[in-house]
């Protein structure tokens, strides 16, 4: 039996896969490498997080973004440069075949509770014993889309993690719906693709991160009331950034109000020159119904006023982010789901990272309502990967530890 198998391969399952590495933790980690930002994500995004919160985690840091981007002659700055989107997925590849070179590319298909542990099918028949499993599966699972849109065809209705090269949409017209990063970054990229695009939204308003500090270096008593953090500037950040084991000890009412409002839907600062003034903006707009009429989507929608109005396009593509749920992870078996306690849709987590299944852990997005809104960026994955080794090392010296003579003099008995 496997000791642990680790389902994911992004910056979360690469960073926990290299610290049981270093510790001699046996493990078998299954998955694409970077799937969700080589795939799913548009190519000449860039991230909204800076340099240094990008990382990959390996236990002494040896490969950071920094480095790496130093041996590959990329330009680089722990802020105020953005990462691309293609930096990072390369970054996270050479990470694997650096630090987690046993990474193999296979899809778990199924997941099952078995008396002893669990029992995992992959996507070519293998079928595999592992008393413990850690899911990284990070967010495309978990894509949400209106519902009053559901009944559209794919042909001209998808959601953002759909869509990679965007040159299929070179001379047609799209509409975007959403204000937060996903949708906003869509939007100007499609416009980069010579697509005809409009970006409708409930907001009055689109929101982008403040840009890089200019001007002389900031006092100290600035520093204290504004400090950086892996998650953006301010109090709050840092808190959530650093405190991720404080933030499990709170209130789990609070802990799920503070994630669903704290960092609100934004875009990055350097995408505001390629919406604002590029792209038609529908403000304070909701979508009511659809309907397709010779092969085009017409949108019915509302103002907050009441008005009402129609947009005719080729395609719509909703950038309405992501809502963690695990009914929406089909390789679970049935009766191991419904023994998942959650509350909205997540996963109730221990302060080890583990559900209400003994031996079954999650890790990124999944565990933002029980360790906060840093588990939905990479900078979450150095916390995670240290404490589920530190959980897994002590269980294995508890297993494995010799008898006492007391001990062993009771077995003789």
């Amino acid at each position: 039996m496997t000791e642990t198998v680790i389902v994911g391969a992004g910056p979360y399952g690469l960073s926990i896969a290299a610290h049981f590495r270093s510790r001699g933790i046996p493990f078998r980690i299954f998955g694409r490498p970077m799937d969700s930002w080589l795939a799913h994500m548009p190519k000449g995004m860039m991230l909204k997080s800076d340099g240094f919160a990008s990382n990959i985690y390996d236990p002494e840091s040896k490969f950071t973004l920094k480095a790496f981007c130093a041996d590959r002659r990329i330009e680089y700055a722990d802020m105020g440069i953005p990462v691309r989107l293609e930096t990072f997925g390369s970054y996270g590849v050479a990470f694997r075949d650096r630090m987690v070179p046993d990474l193999e590319e296979k899809m778990v298909v199924r997941l099952e509770r078995l008396p002893d542990g669990f029992q995992l099918r992959l996507e070519d028949g293998e079928e595999i014993k592992a008393r413990r499993v850690v899911l990284a599966v990070g967010i495309t699972h978990f894509a949400h889309l209106p519902e009053n849109l559901a009944h559209l065809p794919p042909e001209v209705f998808s959601h953002s993690y759909q869509h990679h090269d965007l040159a299929r949409f070179k001379g047609r017209s799209v509409v975007v719906l959403g204000a937060g990063s996903s949708a906003i970054d869509l939007a100007g990229l499609l416009r980069d693709a010579d697509a005809d695009v409009q970006l409708v939204a409930r907001a009055s308003s689109l929101r982008f991160h403040t840009g890089p500090r200019a001007g002389k270096q900031r006092s100290l008593w600035q520093r204290l009331r504004h400090p950086d953090s892996g998650l953006g500037p301010g109090l709050r950040s840092r808190f959530f950034a650093d405190g991720p084991a404080l933030f499990h000890h709170l209130p789990e009412r609070t802990r799920v109000d503070l994630v669903r409002t704290t960092l609100g839907p934004s875009a990055g600062w350097f995408v505001k020159d390629k919406v604002m003034g590029r792209v038609p903006l529908v403000l304070q707009h909701s979508v009511e119904n659809a309907e397709i009429q010779n092969g085009k989507v017409h949108l019915h929608l509302r103002g907050a006023d009441g008005s009402a109005r129609e947009i005719t396009s080729d395609h719509v593509i909703a950038g309405t982010g992501y809502k963690v749920d695990v009914g929406r992870l089909g390789f679970l078996e049935p009766s191991l789901r419904s023994k998942l306690k959650c509350v909205d849709g997540a996963p109730v987590l221990s302060s080890s990272f583990e559900s209400s299944v003994p031996g079954l852990y999650f890790v990124g997005v999944a565990a933002a309502n029980s360790f906060g809104p840093v588990m939905r960026f990479a900078f979450g994955a150095s916390f995670a990967a240290k404490r589920l080794t530190r959980t897994m090392a002590d269980s294995r010296s508890r297993n494995l530890a010799p008898f006492s003579a007391s001990t062993m003099s009771t077995i003789v008995e």
